[in-house]
């Protein structure tokens, strides 16, 4: 066993961090003043000189494969820059990647899709969530049906990552409703759908600066040809993409509970109550050593998952135990950080109070908290899992 960073790991980690503290942080003010003024976090033209510098210093397609002209580092440096990225809520996206499914796509799909998507010329969102299906996709109602050349969709999604922004959409939908209620993962398809075909979207209001969208579908033709992996199989390339996804969450979580427990600890240092600095209360003590520890763990669980998925191994049980731990203990961390702060934590002065009410989300979205739970025990249950399998 190796439980440590490599040098070239190392670098890329350091690398990364330095562009976070130097390009992304001191931007947090402006973030924090556009999202009061109901503007976007940042300007487009903001977005694309940073993406520009990033590309510049050879992180463009963090993940990308090598033939599409990214850097393809693996997963485990995927979770580690997106541990430093997210030590700022800057949003910044590396650009040069596409979702993980659109790989899926045949060579004509490509050329029209996942090319302009790495460019940067399109962007897209996947579709699976809906009004009466969120963590139970298997309950979804839109349908498609076959008509001449093409298929026509109909019905909603809902909460859709970018689904404001996007060029098209990966959707899912039921096209044998009898396979589909047979066996619970078979009758649905996977389509891609431009905006330009008729479907529309509109801004769903959170408590968050997350902007999701409700997508709506009404007679939407889609041709044959836009079919994306194999028909009445789309419930596997759903899981697909929900599955990367959950580490993802926790790594997330890991980064932004660091840098604000490391508010709290020079905080602690700076306030003083009765004459002595807070730091040398026993309950400031206690509640700063129990969020490193769930920190650390918090952190190997999702490394764990990024290495197991860069030795070709099924790593989904993993991923549904860091999405679990690390939003749930980030939460945790972020509320101590809050608390610790006292009331100038709960003020608009200081960012805490925001990355809490963001940080709410990752127990729900991509697989709640009791989903996660569900999954974890019945493996266990099942015997699909053994304790300790995985060291």
């Amino acid at each position: 066993m190796h439980l440590r960073l490599t040098e070239e790991q190392r670098m890329v980690q350091s690398t990364i961090r330095k562009f976070v503290e130097k390009e992304l942080m001191p931007l947090e003010n402006d973030v924090l003043r556009n999202e009061l003024e109901g503007k976007p976090s940042l300007p487009a033209e903001k977005v694309k000189e940073l993406q520009q510098k990033a590309k510049a210093a050879g992180f463009w397609g963090i993940n990308t494969p090598e033939e599409y002209g990214g850097a393809d580092l693996g997963q485990m440096m995927l979770a580690l820059v997106l541990m430093e990225v997210s030590k700022t809520f800057v949003p910044f996206s590396f650009g040069g990647s596409a979702d993980i499914i659109l790989y899926r796509a045949n060579e004509e799909q490509k050329e029209k899709y996942l090319l302009p998507t790495i460019a940067g010329d399109k962007k897209s969102c996947f579709a699976i969530t809906e009004p009466g299906a969120g963590s139970d996709t298997r309950n979804i109602k839109m349908t498609a049906y076959k008509d001449g050349n093409d298929w026509v969709l109909n019905g909603e999604k809902t909460f859709i990552t970018g689904g404001n922004e996007a060029d098209f959409v990966m959707v899912i939908a039921i096209t044998d409703k009898e396979l589909h209620e047979k066996t619970g993962r078979e009758g649905v398809t996977c389509f891609i759908a431009d905006r330009s075909m008729g479907w529309t979207s509109e801004y769903i209001h959170t408590m968050g600066e997350w902007g999701p969208a409700s997508l709506f579908f009404e007679d939407v033709r889609v041709p044959e040809e836009n079919i994306l992996g194999e028909i009445h199989k789309g419930y596997d390339l759903g899981l697909e993409w929900i599955g990367f996804a959950r580490w993802i969450v926790g790594a997330r979580a890991v980064g932004s509970a660091e840098r604000l427990l490391n508010m709290a600890i020079d905080y602690s240092k700076e306030r003083e109550t009765f004459g002595r600095p807070i730091a040398d209360r026993q309950a400031i003590q206690w509640q700063i050593a129990d969020s490193a520890v769930e920190l650390e763990a918090a952190r190997w669980l999702v490394l764990n998952a990024a290495f197991s998925l860069d030795n070709g191994e099924d790593n989904r049980h993993l991923a549904s135990m860091a999405k679990l731990y690390g939003a749930t203990k980030g939460n945790d961390i972020i509320d101590r950080v809050l608390q610790i702060h006292g009331g100038m934590g709960y003020t608009k002065e200081l960012p805490i109070e925001r990355w809490y009410r963001e940080a709410r989300l990752w127990r729900i979205y991509d697989g709640t908290d009791e989903i996660q739970r569900l999954i974890i025990s019945r493996n266990l249950i099942k015997g699909h899992v053994k304790l300790g399998q995985f060291i």
